[in-house]
């Protein structure tokens, strides 16, 4: 198994945000995310189908317009 985890800076660039962008949407529980002591990191995988959720999303409320 392949697992990919990243770091906030790495998640940072995945996602083409900045760092505090990350740190917000973490605090606010916007995207998911675990802890390993005082680290924060993401997985890719979770990441990959949190960002086709938030495509499908965004596709339900333009159809619902």
């Amino acid at each position: 198994m392949n697992r990919r985890t990243m770091t906030v800076t790495e998640a940072a660039e995945y996602l083409g945000v900045c760092k505090d962008t990350i740190y917000t949407m973490v605090r606010t529980d916007e995207i998911p995310h675990f802890r390993l002591r005082r680290r924060i990191f993401f997985s890719q995988e979770t990441i990959d189908a949190w960002i086709k959720q938030q495509e499908n999303l965004l596709m339900d409320e333009t159809e619902a317009m």
